[in-house]
């Protein structure tokens, strides 16, 4: 599947014929065409617009476009140049290839002929992104998937549903490992922009000093070492998601950079005079308490206002425990386990029900993954599973749970087995409809 879903191609080419024929017989839904008439109107285009494939007329009224290219390429180097050339000067054409042209096509050219070098122009366009894409990867691809029934993670799954239209920055909160990844990961699989990557990026694990020109690109020249021009993640992000992990990370230099992104949709590489368009969907994590960070004068007040229009909180384990069961069903079943099937104990559910887990959902996943290594004969139990008392821990002295939280717990189990079936929950349970309605309420289990 392309990353590219819409190509964006620019006409530069003096005679008005053929910029109508460009606009009449090539533009369609996957392809926008937009055309000028000469090299000052391509730089300014190019200025306000992005662009995949730009056909250049060599003889411009105002330019060489030979000259125009070269200067294209030095500022642009993920864009494919297709040249338009009369039978005079194809030597030069063919010059120009060895420069960086992808291709050249001669006066009187045919339609077909056009779109066959078009599609293979972009194609190599595409690859590249998604090469450069790829160095900028962790190879660590989140799940869409929010697991959970109770209240509080349904209330997370409305937000999503509401924002992910829109394109609107959203900000998730919430103490480490509660899966503000998998939260970014579900907006994104439900936006207009799902079939474009989600480029995730922890800005903790940023060098800060190469950061800006990581982010935003550079010119050649721009610093020692640069021998060429270099797009910068927000380029290769065009029409794609930009998620932004540990964003209280971000130095105070960065964040007023973003902020301007934010407010314009503009930038400019690192030793630029030009500023570029760009259309990204930002989102930000962080466990961070960003309003006492603005107050410490850690974080640019601004850009937190920004970026803080519509925040969801992500809720701990501990406020969700009846999601524990679904979350340790879906984790036997995803990850690795060499065709065998674990099961867990109901002595060892009850421990993970009763666990504090300042982890959180991470924590949880560590230990089911640990639990299926010591497992007996696929069973995990009460024995694989590597509790000990930790600081600040409240223990119980019996080591038992209470016989409210065991119902909630059995019927947490019962109900996410069941696929939500509430009929079949109450015959297996040996109650009413009506009385598990009504317990269903009670223990916040919807």
């Amino acid at each position: 599947m392309s990353i590219f879903n819409s190509i964006e191609i620019l006409v530069v080419d003096d005679e008005a014929n053929i910029r109508k024929l460009f606009e009449r017989e090539m533009a369609s839904p996957g392809r926008t065409i937009h055309t000028v008439g000469s090299a000052a109107e391509a730089m300014e285009h190019l200025r306000r617009h992005y662009c995949d494939v730009i056909i250049l007329d060599i003889r411009l009224p105002d330019s060489n476009g030979l000259e125009l290219m070269s200067q294209l390429l030095e500022t642009m180097p993920n864009v494919a140049i297709i040249l338009i050339t009369g039978h005079a000067d194809v030597d030069s054409a063919v010059g120009a290839m060895k420069n960086g042209a992808y291709d050249y096509i001669t006066k009187p050219f045919s339609l077909e002929r056009m779109e066959q070098v078009i599609e293979k122009a972009y194609q190599k366009v595409r690859l590249q992104r998604e090469n450069d894409l790829l160095r900028h990867s962790t190879g660590h691809k989140p799940s869409p998937k929010f697991i959970g029934h109770s209240k509080a993670v349904q209330h997370v799954r409305f937000l999503i549903e509401k924002a992910a239209p829109t394109d609107i920055p959203v900000l998730f909160t919430g103490e480490s490992g509660t899966g503000k990844n998998v939260a970014a990961a579900a907006l994104h699989a439900q936006s207009r922009r799902a079939d474009q990557p989600l480029i995730v990026k922890n800005c903790g694990a940023f060098d800060k000093e190469l950061l800006r020109s990581e982010l935003f690109g550079y010119c050649k020249g721009a610093f020692t070492g640069a021998g060429q021009s270099q797009d910068g993640l927000l380029s290769l992000a065009h029409k794609a998601t930009l998620f932004f992990d540990e964003v209280g990370e971000l130095t105070l230099e960065l964040q007023a950079a973003l902020l301007r992104l934010l407010e314009t949709q503009h930038f400019r590489r690192v030793g630029d005079r030009e500023e570029r368009c760009v259309d990204v969907r930002f989102i930000f994590a962080t466990n961070k308490d960003l309003a006492e960070e603005v107050r410490a004068g850690r974080f640019h007040d601004a850009f937190y206002h920004r970026i803080n229009v519509f925040r969801v909180e992500l809720p701990p384990l501990r406020e969700r425990r009846e999601d524990i069961p679904a979350l340790v069903e879906y984790f036997l079943a995803s990850l690795p386990k060499d065709g065998r099937t674990y099961k867990i104990s109901p002595g060892a559910m009850q421990r993970l029900m009763d666990n504090p887990w300042p982890g959180n959902v991470r924590e949880l996943k560590n230990i089911i993954e640990r639990g299926m290594i010591l497992a007996e004969n696929d069973l995990i139990n009460v024995l694989a599973l590597p509790f000990f008392p930790q600081e600040g821990r409240e223990e119980r002295k019996d080591g038992f749970l209470t016989l409210e939280e065991l119902e909630r717990s059995h019927i947490s189990m019962v109900m996410h087995a069941l696929g939500g079936n509430k009929s079949q929950a109450a015959r297996i349970l040996g109650i009413g409809r009506k009385t598990l309605y009504r317990k269903l309420e009670e223990y916040g289990l919807g």
